[in-house]
């Protein structure tokens, strides 16, 4: 895929948010696209002034999650044995389905959740909840609290790079991996604060 990165910047480039969306939405189908290729552009051009921040992270937003739910169904109506055979044909890794699977499986549809946050299981966890054929309601929420943050910090790291952008694509996963430790931290933070509050209210 890394071939066709100038295209899809291209893409981006003439089509913007729209483009961002499809690009979104083909990365949570499970496509090997690097969000960070999508995302940090799309800070970059936030930075050189051709887009603004709500509008591109809502075009990622509506694009992931129309990938996510494509992907969903994809489990739930050939289920693993399906994808084991011709996921192949799609770029899909199947050991990056078995790792997938792995978090499903130890932490069940909360997976859905926190592994948006962690780099490659972010898109595949959506074929293990198909698999399970657990709640849409429920996968929904959790792929929507889950991808926010991600999609909002790519965007966010992408525009105060600027012209360096591409310093998240050089270092790969490593990038993504602070960036989701930056997000759990943050996220366990107010959550804390939040129980905090909550008990003081209650005392009160």
């Amino acid at each position: 895929m890394e071939q066709f990165s100038t295209i899809f910047l291209s893409f981006i480039d003439t089509w913007g948010y729209v483009a961002v969306a499809v690009l979104m939405g083909l990365e949570n189908a499970c496509i090997p696209i690097p969000s960070e290729l999508i995302l940090g552009f799309a800070g970059y051009l936030i930075f050189a002034g051709k887009m603004e921040f709500f509008h591109a992270t809502v075009a990622g937003m509506i694009g992931g999650m129309v990938g996510s739910i494509i992907t969903y169904y994809i489990g739930a109506k050939g289920g693993k044995p399906f994808v084991d055979k011709y996921g192949k044909y799609f770029f899909m890794k199947k050991s990056h389905v078995d790792t997938a699977q792995e978090w499903f499986d130890k932490y069940g549809i909360k997976a859905v959740f926190f592994s948006r946050l962690l780099p490659v299981v972010r898109t595949f966890i959506s074929l293990p909840a198909g698999f399970a054929k657990v709640n849409m309601k429920k996968f929904i929420i959790y792929t929507f609290i889950g991808s926010l943050p991600w999609t909002m910090f790519i965007l966010y790291i992408g525009m105060i790079l600027g012209e360096n952008w591409k310093t998240m694509l050089a270092v790969g996963h490593e990038a993504s991996l602070v960036v989701s430790a930056i997000l759990v931290l943050t996220c366990a933070f107010y959550y804390i604060r939040w129980k905090r509050n909550k008990k003081k209210a209650v005392k009160q």
